[in-house]
């Protein structure tokens, strides 16, 4: 299943996706661990997102056992340059450029990570 196909995910899902992007197949439960680390969630509330996220098709749910399995159904790359070029038209009226300089401005990044930068914006003018 393509993100072009499947339904955009809100905030919240997305915050889900990442763990299971990160960490593969989940129960709600060690979803729910992950997500009360970083902000007060109650578990019923990580369960009704991850039913409705299985019911939209980006989570398959493995129910062969009591307890069942999330996991990912959409790519995390497609998904991310999805969400980025809807942020580049919406937001940056089309000028990636912008959005580079913006992000660039608001947050610091490491040297390793300005280096990255530098190469991959080197590549770009090779070709």
């Amino acid at each position: 299943m393509t993100t072009a196909t499947s339904p955009k995910p809100t905030e919240s899902e997305l915050e889900i996706l990442q763990i299971l992007w990160d960490k593969g197949s989940c129960t709600v439960r060690e979803v729910h661990e992950v997500l009360e680390k970083n902000k007060d969630s109650g578990y019923t509330t990580t369960l009704k997102l991850m039913q409705i996220m299985h019911e939209k098709g980006l989570v398959a749910r493995d129910t062969s056992s009591k307890t069942h399995i999330y996991r990912p159904l959409v790519n995390q790359e497609k998904t991310q340059q999805h969400l980025v070029n809807k942020m580049i038209d919406n937001v940056f009226n089309g000028s990636a450029a912008r959005l580079v300089m913006q992000a660039l401005g608001n947050h610091t990044a490491s040297k390793e990570e300005i280096d990255s930068i530098k190469k991959y914006l080197d590549e770009l003018s090779n070709q």
